[in-house]
């Protein structure tokens, strides 16, 4: 069982990695960087290479609505669905909040009750899309990563 620690930018998370946030036990969530919260579905390497490089690859975990390369490292779990900025689970884990990740079932479990569940979707406020032209349109129609973030 793992403590979440959140994050809603890649940034966000490289900060508290640089500045030594992260301890053993802990699960760092990056959240809306998904297709349509990247967006595009970044890259997480520059996090995980960080991770394994303070020493923590196999003491924390990472996980992401957005994406990883072959390069990746360690406990990390990527491509959540649905994303955050489509109001997934991965949008109401909070700071503090236990996650089991149990590698050998390949099962990922938020230990929050529902009805503590209901009550955070009910303050979620709607995703923003981040920018305008070309990628403002991609983000507005683009489909989850289970369905190959197509538009």
């Amino acid at each position: 069982m793992r403590t979440a620690k959140t994050f809603d930018s890649e940034e966000e998370a490289m900060e508290a990695l640089e500045n030594d946030k992260i301890k053993e036990g802990d699960v760092i969530v990056i959240r809306y960087e998904g297709p349509k919260g990247g967006p595009g579905m970044r890259e997480m390497l520059a996090p995980t290479s960080l991770l394994v490089g303070k020493g923590l690859g196999t003491k924390a975990a990472l996980i992401t609505d957005g994406r990883f390369s072959g390069g990746t490292r360690g406990i990390c779990v990527g491509h959540i669905c649905p994303e955050a900025a489509n109001g997934g689970v991965i949008a109401l884990i909070e700071d503090g909040d236990k996650i089991r990740i149990d590698i050998n079932k390949r099962t990922l479990d938020l230990l929050v009750d529902e009805k503590t569940l209901e009550e955070r979707r009910a303050k979620l406020q709607p995703f923003k899309i981040k920018t305008n032209g070309f990628l403002g349109k991609y983000a507005r129609t683009v489909s989850d990563a289970s369905h190959g973030a197509i538009v």
